[in-house]
């Protein structure tokens, strides 16, 4: 995996894991609901700026900055939208954004001390889950893979090695193959 990647799965990992935590906490602090479309949008639209403040080596102090602008971005857009509840029907095609289609709209109020600390709560514990799961997911990883290595090494030979050929006659020596082979010397001209 380049480190590319590895950037891209770290941001997708976080951005997702603390959308979808501070939606719960949001709920836990008695907030509304929120649509699933709306975490999933969230979350894929803070995928980029979260690749550029995740970094290349892994840093905790800039993964928990990447979590707490991401729970700060979802807690923004759901206030910013009327808090479209997890209330909703099956939408409908529509060719123009219509948040009505999203579901009953909330009342949003300004957020009180249980709702700050709940996603101070949601944050911390997205940080360490973020944290650790990385190394206990490599961990996972190579384990699995020694696990697979030591299952291909000690299986069984299916086959055996053929007999060697017996030969009936002895084989003819000419007087040429006898003679040693000489390999020094300018080429001959004949």
């Amino acid at each position: 995996m380049t480190t590319r990647q590895l950037r891209l799965l770290r941001a997708a990992a976080a951005t997702s894991v603390a959308t979808l935590l501070a939606a719960v906490s949001h709920t836990v602090a008695g907030g509304a609901a929120p649509h699933p479309l709306l975490i999933v949008a969230v979350a894929a639209l803070l995928m980029p700026p979260a690749a550029l403040l995740v970094g290349i080596r892994p840093s905790l102090t800039r993964l928990a900055a990447t979590v707490l602008v991401s729970q700060a971005a979802f807690h923004s857009v759901f206030q910013a939208l009327g808090a479209p509840t997890a209330d909703a029907s099956v939408l409908g095609h529509a060719h123009h954004l219509d948040l009505s289609s999203l579901g009953p709209v909330a009342e949003v109020n300004a957020p009180d001390a249980l709702m700050i600390a709940a996603h101070v709560v949601a944050a911390a514990l997205t940080t360490a889950l973020l944290w650790r799961g990385e190394s206990v997911a490599r961990r996972i990883a190579r384990w699995v893979l020694a696990r697979l290595r030591l299952a291909v090494t000690s299986a069984p030979a299916t086959h055996r090695l053929p007999a060697r050929p017996v030969a009936d006659a002895p084989l003819a020596a000419s007087d040429a193959a006898l003679r040693p082979l000489s390999r020094r010397g300018p080429p001959l001209n004949a």
